[in-house]
C-alpha cells in the first residue's frame, strides 16, 4: 500500500487526483488540471508536495570527508549556508542518484530522489564502514515534509512571512529558522527552472504550514496555487532538468548526461577512474533536446533516428504549455548530438522530423 505524506488529507480536501508514485500516494494533477497549473507556476507561483522525497541528516566529524568520496562535486570546501546539486555514483561511473546537498552549522543535509531513497541509504552504510568513519546518518524523511514553492512571485510573498532576510538569500543557500513555533529548513532551490525555495518542516506542523504558507489556496486568484506531479514533470522538461529513471540510471553516467559541471574528475570519489576514462576515450553518447515537427509528444523509450538509422532513444518528451511545440530529451550517438542536426523520432504510426536545439528549453529571462 502507497504511503501518505504528511499533506495527504489536504490534497484529497481539494480536488487532487492521487496517483502511486515511487510508493508514495501523490497528487499529478488538481482540478485546473496540468497545463494550467504549469502556467500558474511561471506567471505567478505554486506550492509543489515534495515530502516524497529522501531528506538525510548527517552529523560528525568525519562527514565532509565521506561525502567527498561517495559524491562527483567537491563537498568538502561547501561553507555553512550553502547546497550543491551532486551525483553519487557505482564504481562503474553509473548514477546512483542525484541529490541535493546542504551544510547547515550543525549537520548535513542529503536530499535524494524517493525511488532511490533505501538504496541510497544502503549505500552510505556500507560506504561509512569499508571507510571506517565516524558519523551518524539519520533518515527523517517519514518525520519531516517537504513543500516546493516555485515562481516569480513566490520570494515576494513570503518575504513578509517568513523571519528571514529572503530576498537577500543567494541562491543555492540554505537556512532554519522558526515561525509561529513552526522549525523549518529553507533552500533557495528549485526544480522547475523558476526561483523559489523548498521547505522542510516537522510532519506533525504540516496541517498548520499548508495555510501558512499558502495562504487561501483556494481562490481561483491566489498568488501561489497548488500544482501536483504533472505539472512538474512538464517544467522541469521544459528546464531540460534530468529526472531519475529518464535520463539518469546506474547505466548512464554523468558526463553523456551533460551535468560534467557537477563532477570534479581531479578529486577521488567512486567512479572517477571510469568517468576519467570515458573522458579520455570521447563520449559516445551525449543528452540532446529535441524540437518535434507537429504537436504529437515523444514517449520514453522512442526510438531517434539519422537517415533511417537509429541513433538514439527519447528519455522524456511533453507539449511545452510555454513554448507551444513538442520538445524533447534523447541519448544519441555523440556525430548525431550537435546543435541544428536533423533527426527523426519513431511515433510507432508515424517518423516525425526532429531538430536538435540548445538546451534548456526555457529560461527564465
Amino acid at each position: 500500500m502507497p504511503k501518505h505524506t504528511p499533506f495527504y488529507d489536504w490534497h484529497v480536501s481539494v480536488g487532487a487526483k492521487m496517483v502511486d508514485f515511487a510508493g508514495w500516494e501523490m497528487p499529478i494533477q488538481y482540478k485546473k488540471g496540468i497545463v494550467q497549473e504549469h502556467i500558474q507556476t511561471r506567471a505567478s507561483g505554486s506550492i509543489f508536495d515534495v515530502s516524497h522525497m529522501g531528506r538525510l541528516y548527517l552529523t560528525g566529524k568525519d562527514v565532509a570527508v565521506f561525502l567527498d568520496r561517495v559524491l562527483t562535486r567537491r563537498i568538502a570546501d561547501l561553507p555553512p549556508g550553502e547546497c550543491r546539486y551532486s551525483l553519487v555514483c557505482n564504481a562503474a561511473g553509473g548514477v546512483l542518484d542525484d541529490v541535493m546537498v546542504g551544510r547547515e552549522p550543525k549537520n548535513w543535509l542529503v536530499v535524494c530522489n524517493a525511488s532511490n531513497r533505501a538504496k541510497i541509504v544502503a549505500h552510505f552504510i556500507a560506504q561509512r564502514r569499508a571507510l571506517d568513519l565516524d558519523f551518524d546518518i539519520a533518515d527523517q524523511t517519514e518525520s519531516t515534509a517537504m513543500v516546493a514553492m516555485q515562481g516569480p512571485k513566490v520570494i515576494d510573498k513570503l518575504a513578509g512571512m517568513l523571519p528571514l532576510k529572503l530576498k537577500e538569500m543567494k541562491r543555492w543557500g540554505i537556512s532554519s529558522s522558526s515561525v509561529m513555533l513552526i522549525k523549518f529548513t529553507i533552500l533557495r532551490s528549485g526544480y522547475t527552472g523558476e526561483d523559489g525555495v523548498e521547505i522542510i518542516l516537522p510532519a506533525r506542523m504540516a496541517g498548520m504550514a499548508i495555510k501558512v504558507l499558502g495562504g487561501k489556496l483556494d481562490d481561483p486568484n491566489a498568488t501561489i496555487q497548488p500544482a501536483g506531479l504533472g505539472a512538474r514533470d512538464t517544467l522541469r522538461i521544459e528546464a531540460a532538468l534530468p529526472l531519475y529513471g529518464h535520463e539518469l540510471s546506474e547505466e548512464i553516467d554523468p558526463l553523456s548526461a551533460g551535468l560534467d559541471w557537477a563532477v570534479n574528475l581531479d578529486k577521488d570519489f567512486i567512479g572517477a577512474d571510469a568517468l576519467r576514462k570515458l573522458k579520455q576515450e570521447g563520449l559516445k553518447r551525449k543528452r540532446v533536446g529535441l524540437e518535434l515537427q507537429g504537436r504529437r509528444i515523444a514517449r520514453q523509450g522512442m526510438l531517434v533516428t539519422q537517415n533511417g538509422q537509429p541513433v538514439g532513444q527519447i528519455t522524456s518528451g511533453t507539449l511545452s504549455p510555454t513554448l507551444d511545440k513538442s520538445i524533447a530529451m534523447a541519448y544519441v550517438d555523440a556525430a548525431a548530438a550537435t546543435d541544428g542536426a536533423t533527426l527523426a523520432v519513431d511515433l510507432k504510426s508515424e517518423s516525425v522530423p526532429a531538430k536538435v536545439v540548445p538546451m534548456p528549453f526555457y529560461k527564465r529571462s
